[in-house]
């Protein structure tokens, strides 16, 4: 089984749409293994990683601590999180193959027709469900530059809905007097 998370409900058919990156339309779909990554509104910038299996120790104590996966997003998107409902439409896996495993991406070039749909109106509390650790932070730039360069398995999604990134913290010098 994989999923589709969307914020539009009764989709009865998913047909292929262009790809940006790709020559032929598709559909895209989710492992559940990195359903965590999608529990969020769709335009949320977030940074999302895990231990994988190249990951260090040293890296596992940094950033993980106890847990298994973390799903960092900002502070200005906290009450659209609390707000938002999501439906995660089951997917029937034949069509689809693997794009990216670290990822969780698959595509099918075929449209699919969900087998069911389940409504998530509670995503901090599915997230906890799904027993990651939530970080809600006032930028994610930093957070992200370190996960980039560690042996951290990642995902970062939707960057260009993030803060601004700050320019060393100058952009403010100007009003300290």
């Amino acid at each position: 089984m994989l999923y589709h998370l969307s914020e539009e409900s009764g989709i009865e058919r998913f047909d292929p749409r262009p790809a940006a990156d790709l020559e032929y339309p598709i559909v895209w779909s989710i492992s559940r293994e990195r359903l965590r990554n999608y529990l969020l509104p769709r335009d949320c910038p977030r940074v999302t990683f895990f231990a994988g299996p190249n990951t260090s120790q040293a890296d596992v104590e940094r950033f993980l601590g106890t847990s298994p996966a973390v799903v960092a997003f900002e502070t200005t998107w906290l009450d659209r999180v609390r707000q938002t409902k999501l439906f995660c439409y089951h997917l029937p896996s034949e069509s689809f193959e693997c794009v990216d495993e670290g990822a969780g991406y698959f595509h099918s070039r075929s449209a699919v027709t969900p087998q069911r749909v389940e409504v998530f109106d509670d995503l901090l509390g599915m997230l906890a469900r799904e027993g990651v650790e939530v970080r809600v932070v006032p930028s994610l730039w930093e957070l992200r530059d370190a996960v980039v360069a560690s042996t951290l398995g990642f995902s970062i999604i939707r960057m260009r809905n993030a803060t601004p990134r700050r320019s060393g913290g100058r952009e403010l010098d100007h009003l300290r007097g």
